[in-house]
């Protein structure tokens, strides 16, 4: 006969009670970082959908959040960039996801790119650069001016930027701690 363990009740949720997605990693020390990780979770997929939707209504509707990310990092500037380049600025550890990305995006005729020496260098076409506009136009009109029109305060919006930039370094840390664990 196994022996139960004896499970501790949840309190009920207040209002005022911190929304989490996994209790269990809630900790009397860890609500904060928590509340934090489901904070990113819903304003991640959030915030994926959106960018699908909104090159969708520029009529890509094959493009999925990372090539989106990669079609934008690469025309930032208009600056010839580098694979490498771009996983850094995206802090993609994984170079053969922003490697497909590349090509997919090149096969659409979004960006192209130029061997010198050894490196390879991307940069976005004509038709590229002219998504990009569209994808901002649809933008401007679908979340800016809504975003606008709320009572939200939007300068808060670039306090939270760094912080999460700042929490990003965190996040870092730790995952090099656990890979050496």
């Amino acid at each position: 006969m196994t022996k139960k363990t004896k499970r501790t009740q949840t309190p009920e949720p207040s209002p005022s009670s911190p929304i989490v997605s996994s209790i269990h990693l809630a900790s009397e020390e860890g609500w904060e970082l928590s509340e934090f990780e489901y904070g990113l979770i819903v304003a991640f997929n959030a915030f994926s959908r959106w960018m699908t939707r909104c090159i969708g209504a520029v009529g890509y509707q094959d493009f999925n959040p990372l090539d989106i990310l990669v079609l934008h990092n690469v025309n930032h500037r208009d600056r010839d960039k580098r694979l490498v380049d771009i996983a850094f600025v995206l802090n993609i550890e994984d170079l053969h996801t922003i490697n497909y990305s590349l090509k997919k995006l090149m096969k659409a005729n979004l960006l192209k790119s130029e061997k010198r020496g050894k490196e390879m260098f991307y940069s976005a076409t004509e038709e590229g650069r002219k998504v990009c506009g569209e994808y901002k136009k649809v933008r401007d009109l679908c979340l800016i001016e809504p975003a606008q029109a709320t009572e939200q305060d939007l300068a808060d919006l670039s306090r939270i930027a760094k912080v999460l930039r700042n929490t990003s370094g965190l996040y870092d840390q730790a995952s090099r701690a656990a890979a050496s664990l």
